[in-house]
């Protein structure tokens, strides 16, 4: 009777590595493809180019961070396009008049129609803050005034902040966007790449909560002990 040689593998042993190894190569290549189409995904929600909104609502909101938001956001109050705007995540140490000294053409504005907040320290309560500021003044549509590539995550966090709340995208379009392909520069890439990552974290999370699991939950305008009405830039 024939025996395997004792320095010989046995063929089904050695076989289940190799299986293991191609199951994990295919893992890795379909997480690879799922990331990339995500990302197609995402960068097919960004505008290229700015358009006015479809119509008009009941207030603006500008979440500060990008070059132009909030000049753009004054214009669209001038307009017409709302009765009020919030700018939302000034930063604390800003006051009315740092904000006035670059939006010379609209003091009487600042003076009437702005309200500042001061809060706000991510996208996440923007929405919160927004949501408070919406719902004191009995609005139920907004304008979003945001970057382009700010605009999916921002959406997915004001829609779940306040889903009785209509919701029209204005997206600022930056000069380098307009200059040159996405691709083509560095930055503009490492910052699509940080975007799509927090989009997709947002969109967990929400998702994650609204089936009842939210393990980051945000203060609601039921938890504080008085509500908070953002400053007015003729205030400060």
């Amino acid at each position: 009777m024939s025996r395997t040689p004792a320095h010989e593998p046995n063929a089904s042993a050695s076989a289940a590595p190799r299986k293991k190894g191609r199951a994990v190569i295919v893992g890795v290549v379909a997480v690879v493809v799922a990331i990339a189409a995500g990302f197609v995904g995402f960068l097919s929600q960004l505008h290229e180019t700015e358009a006015r909104p479809s119509r008009s609502a009941d207030g603006i909101v500008v979440l500060t961070g990008g070059s132009s938001r909030v000049s753009d956001a004054m214009e669209l109050l001038a307009d017409g396009y709302g009765q009020r705007l919030l700018i939302s995540g000034v930063h604390p140490a800003s006051g009315a008049s740092d904000i006035s000294r670059s939006l010379t053409d609209n003091q009487s504005l600042l003076s009437c129609c702005v309200d500042l907040d001061r809060s706000a320290v991510n996208t996440r309560s923007n929405a919160a803050e927004t949501r408070r500021w919406a719902h004191e003044r009995g609005f139920k549509s907004l304008i979003v005034v945001t970057s382009n590539y700010h605009m999916p995550r921002a959406i997915v966090e004001l829609s779940h902040a306040m889903p009785d709340i209509a919701l029209i995208p204005f997206a600022v379009v930056g000069d380098k966007w307009r200059e040159e392909p996405w691709w083509a520069n560095g930055a503009t890439v490492r910052l699509l790449l940080s975007e799509y990552v927090k989009y997709v974290a947002a969109e967990v999370r929400v998702r994650l909560a609204d089936a009842g699991l939210d393990f980051m939950r945000e203060t609601t305008d039921s938890d504080s002990l008085a509500p908070r009405r953002p400053a007015t830039a003729q205030a400060n």
